[in-house]
This record gives structure tokens, sequence and C-alpha cells, in this order.
């Protein structure tokens, strides 16, 4: 009956409910996608240190992992203390460089290069071919496979540096190109290869010998992260080594602006939908004053005229939240594609993560917005004494 009663109240004013959906539904959006912001990126930095199972990372004294140019020497020492870890199962080293790619043309185009361990590596994930076995073999992805307009097969000729003055290239060799990969912790359109490290150690000549820029470290199951970084530091106090706890508290850090607009955005959002919806049951039981006073006088309880229209107000919320959902994601994906080609975030991070709890948390608030909307009108109109509000009407 109630049900009934409330869909009728609902329908006998199509253009204001509709009205009033539409407006909850963009209230909605936004608040779907404000509660992915807040939790989004941490999620996705997280799901992308963790997708390779390294659960430590060795950089240069006080650095972060190649967030200057600085390398760690004695790199072969290095390696050999870790492995005799006993917590240490895999040791992976990556030493970062630049490639250059002379073109018919007179141009050359310039790279990024990762000089890694392909056995062990965990920087880039192919997508076709094979990893390089020979020092003359590298991936490269699409970004620089276009640049440079060759394709997976083909042979090129790359340095390791390049005199701008003299306008020379060093460190010259012929290459052939064994695969197409997708780096993970690279920037948006950012240009890349991967080699052997000997390779790239070779072609730098004195000053890459026995250096790197960064090692990961994946640790036995059951080791303890936290004690084998500990102990690690003590071993080797030349490197910092970062822990994926430490690395995402350090993200939290960096990025604490986008979660604390996520919050105050969302909470506008669920304010703005909370006062529609209350202004909208607020003008509908206003008109039916009357209606409500003779439902009283009939014998009609105050808590069954309440739970009317609280459910009519929930039910524009319930109606709003699916529409609000499908538009929050379409407009999260047009977000992301404009804010992944922030400069230096790895082309793999998503600021608006959709996750299924963050569905859940805003249909909640909605819901929970429209009970509340329509509470306080309708006690007010259903309290009112019946005998003056006929009369009243009456007259009016």
């Amino acid at each position: 009956m109630l049900l009934t009663l409330a869909a009728a109240s609902l329908l006998r004013h199509r253009a204001r409910t509709l009205l009033a959906v539409l407006g909850v539904a963009v209230s909605a959006a936004m608040l779907l996608d404000m509660v992915m912001l807040s939790s989004g990126m941490r999620e996705s930095f997280r799901s992308l240190l963790v997708s390779q199972n390294f659960q430590l990372r060795l950089a240069p004294k006080g650095t972060l992992p190649f967030d200057t140019e600085a390398t760690i020497a004695g790199a072969d020492s290095l390696l050999a203390v870790l492995a005799l870890r006993a917590g240490v199962e895999v040791v992976s080293p990556v030493l970062g460089g630049q490639l250059h790619v002379p073109l018919a043309d007179g141009r050359t185009v310039t790279g990024a290069a990762l000089g890694v361990e392909p056995a062990v590596q965990g920087d880039y994930e192919l997508v076709a071919g094979r990893h390089p076995r020979a020092p003359d073999e590298i991936v490269a992805n699409d970004a620089m496979l276009a640049a440079i307009g060759r394709r997976m097969g083909d042979t090129v000729r790359v340095a390791a540096g390049y005199d701008a003055q003299m306008r020379s290239l060093s460190g010259e060799r012929l290459v052939r190109i064994t695969g197409r990969a997708r780096f993970i912790y690279l920037a948006y359109e950012q240009r890349a290869t991967a080699l052997p490290i000997a390779a790239l150690r070779e072609m730098n000549g004195a000053t890459a010998t026995d250096r790197i820029s960064l090692a990961m470290v994946r640790l036995r199951p059951g080791a303890d992260a936290e004690a084998e970084r500990l102990a690690i530091e003590r071993l080797v106090p030349r490197v910092t080594v970062i822990s994926t706890a430490e690395a995402i508290r350090q993200v939290d850090e960096r990025l604490s602006y986008f979660r604390q607009l996520a919050v105050i955005l969302g909470a506008v959002s669920l304010v703005v939908g909370f006062l529609l919806v209350t202004t909208l049951v607020t003008v509908s039981v206003n008109e039916r004053i009357g209606e409500i006073a003779v439902m009283r006088a009939i014998g009609v309880r105050r808590w069954r005229v309440v739970a009317q229209i609280v459910i009519e107000a929930a039910a524009i919320m319930l109606v709003a939240a699916p529409l609000g959902l499908v538009l929050g994601l379409v407009t999260a994906r047009y977000l992301n594609s404009i804010l992944a080609r922030f400069p230096g975030l790895p082309e793999r991070i998503d600021f608006f993560l959709f996750q299924p709890s963050a569905a859940w948390t805003a249909l909640g608030l909605l819901v929970l917005c429209g009970l509340l909307s329509g509470i306080y009108p309708s006690w007010r109109s259903a309290s009112l004494p019946i005998a003056t509000t006929l009369r009243q009407e009456a007259v009016g």
C-alpha cells in the first residue's frame, strides 16, 4: 500500500520527479568519482609495485629509484652480498641510460634505455616477440618503434652517447629488435628500450663499469620484508633500501592533495544531493498538507504518513543511483585519460580506479541521504493540528 501511494505521488508530478532524478544522478556521479579518486591512486600504485612481486628496492643513498642520475658503485659486490642472504630469492639489477637512434633524414631519436637481466627483470612486460638474449638484441615499446619507423625483427643502429657540440655519437652498435614491450614504471608515451645490462655497460664504457641504478629484490615466502630491509642497509650503507610499504607511504604523502580534494568535492556533492531532494520533498509535502491532514483525520497513523514520504525520497535516490554510476564511470574514464598524461607518472597509474566497495559506499550514502531528507518535512507535516490544518485548507 505504501509503495503504491508513493509511486502514485511521484508519477503525479513527472517533470519534477525527472528533474530530481537527473540532478541526483549528476551528484551521484561526482560522489562516485571522488570516492574512486580518494583511494584509486593508492591502490593503483600498490598494485603496480606488487605486480612483479619484488618487495625491496635498492637505490643510491638518499634517493628514490631513478629520482636522480646517481648510480650505485661496486654493483657486483653488492649483488654477491644480496645473493648470500637466506631470505633473498631473486635480485634484479637495473642500469638506466639513453639510446640514440640516427635516422636516414638526419634526425636522431632519443629514448630511455634500461639495462636488465632478462631472466629476472621486472621492468617491462612483453607484448610480442621474446626477450633480448644477446648483446646485439633489444626490445622496445610502441612509442619508440613509431618514432624510429621500425618494427619487430628489424635491425637498427643505436648509440649510448651523443655529443651535441660535436654532433657525434658514441658507443654505437647494430642491434636487432626482438620484441615489443610495455614498460611498467615509465610515463605515458615515453620512448623506451631494454637490453642486457652487460651490453649497456659496454656501450657506455668506463662510466658504467660495475654500476647499477637500481636493484629490485624478491624475498622468499615467509621472509620479513622490514627485517631484511634493515639488515641490508646495515650491510651495505651506501644504498637506501625501500620496501613496498614505505614506497606506498611516500606516495601517499606526495599525493595527499588529491585525497583532500576528493574528500572536499565528495562532501560537496553529497550535500548538494541531500539539499536537492530535501527541497523537492518539502515542496511536495507543502502541496499536500490538506491531503495529509485528511489522511490523519480518517485514522491513518503518523508513522505511515512519514514512511510514505520517506519512501518517495529514497525512491528518487535509488532510481538516480544507477544513472549516476554509469555517468560517473564515463566521466572517470575521460578524466583518467587526461590525468594519465601528467609528466613523470607511470603509464599504468589510474587516478580513478573502480572498486565495488567504492560503488557500494556511494550508493549507501545516497540512500541514507534520501531517507534523512524525507524525515523532517514528513514528520513536521504529519504533526500539524488536524482541525486547524483542515480549516486553513478549506478557507484557502
